[in-house]
């Protein structure tokens, strides 16, 4: 039986208003998700596709109007149970026209206000995030050990700080810092790419939150110090079972380290189950994106027959002129003559396909 929930996400709608376009941006339309207790979701996709987002928007990190307009985020443990976009509905009027939303009219300071009242006690306690680039996330004018004693100060019951800092160590050795009571008196800059963001990463443990959010913990990095962030992230997981969001371009993480897979494009979700599925290639009932994505990864059948990769045609969705129909039909190469209009004219909905396996996708519906 699938343990309850920790974080579940629905219909989670994050959109940014461009004055140039005098249009929407929808990074994030309509997205549904849920996580349990000691599993790890892999969210992928291209660029754009509205992953940090999503993230951010857990975090109550997105700043500016509108920013996130409508959804629930319920968040579950033991200590803790909140809805994290509580009374967000007093704060956002929406002008719907045709299912889409025309027209936001939002209270961002009373928004922020409220957001800061429901985060307080969850932001870095009980949810912490790894960022994309660790040398911009951590503050260039302090040590990364007064930074990661800061945190345990705020969010843990150690306040002297002694014991913080000798805590800070811990986990500083913990995720394989060499000679970490030499390390923590660093600066970010003293430190390698690869250093900075295992110090993101024993900071954002070192409070043991119940949910961790990595947001491409290995960008930016070399591939041998790809290769051990993985490997270190992978042996927290099994020493630690903490419950992780995970995103990603490298399919080969996500692969190594989920038990379930999401697959987003154009602010949506078009594909999400368990990983073993989503992610074989001998697969064959999997959203068309989804096939194009694993077929665009080399192999050692393409270097062994010198095979040219498939390239995923035409550009990436622009979320602002988002069509009535599948988001991901103009890109399409399985698109046939039965489904075309229905493809053209008409949204899938999210649907199971097989046991806990969904995709939002005409080929599979009757």
């Amino acid at each position: 039986m699938k343990n309850a929930p920790l974080l579940k996400i629905e219909d989670l709608r994050t959109y940014f208003y461009s004055k140039s376009k005098q249009a929407f941006i929808r990074s994030v339309d309509g997205v549904s998700l849920e996580i349990a207790r000691g599993e790890t979701l892999g969210v992928v996709g291209e660029s754009g596709s509205g992953k940090s987002i999503t993230a951010l928007s857990v975090m109550g990190l997105v700043g500016g109007g509108p920013g996130v307009i409508s959804g629930k985020i319920g968040f579950k443990t033991e200590k803790t149970r909140k809805n994290l976009l509580q009374d967000l509905d007093d704060h956002v009027k929406l002008a719907w026209d045709n299912g889409k939303i025309m027209g936001v009219d939002k209270d961002v300071v009373g928004w922020e206000k409220n957001a800061g009242r429901v985060m307080s006690g969850v932001r870095g306690k009980e949810i912490a995030m790894i960022f994309q680039n660790p040398k911009a996330s951590l503050n260039p004018f302090t040590t990364v050990g007064s930074q990661i004693t800061e945190a345990i100060q705020l969010h843990t019951d150690i306040k002297d700080p002694l014991q913080a800092r000798e805590r800070a160590i811990h986990w500083l050795s913990r995720v394989k810092i060499d000679t970490p009571r030499l390390r923590i008196d660093n600066y970010p800059y003293g430190l390698s790419g690869g250093m900075c963001q295992r110090a993101m990463i024993a900071m954002a443990l070192a409070c043991e939150p119940s949910l961790l959010i990595a947001d491409e913990p290995t960008t930016g990095l070399d591939a041998t110090i790809q290769s051990k962030i993985t490997d270190l992230l992978a042996e927290l997981k099994s020493e630690l079972g903490v419950t992780t969001m995970l995103i990603s371009h490298d399919i080969s993480v996500i692969s190594r380290l989920s038990d379930s897979v999401a697959v987003m494009y154009g602010g949506t979700v078009v594909e999400y189950g368990p990983a073993r599925d989503i992610l074989a290639s001998t697969l064959e009932s999997k959203h068309p994106y989804t096939s194009a994505l694993l077929e665009s990864i080399p192999t050692e059948r393409h270097i062994k027959a010198k095979e040219h990769l498939r390239a995923i045609e035409g550009d990436v969705l622009d979320t602002v002129n988002i069509p009535a129909g599948c988001r991901f039909y103009a890109r399409c190469n399985r698109v046939t003559d039965t489904i075309r209009e229905k493809c053209e004219r008409h949204e899938p909905d999210l649907r199971e396909i097989s046991p806990g396996h969904r995709a939002r996708c005409w080929l599979y519906f009757d």
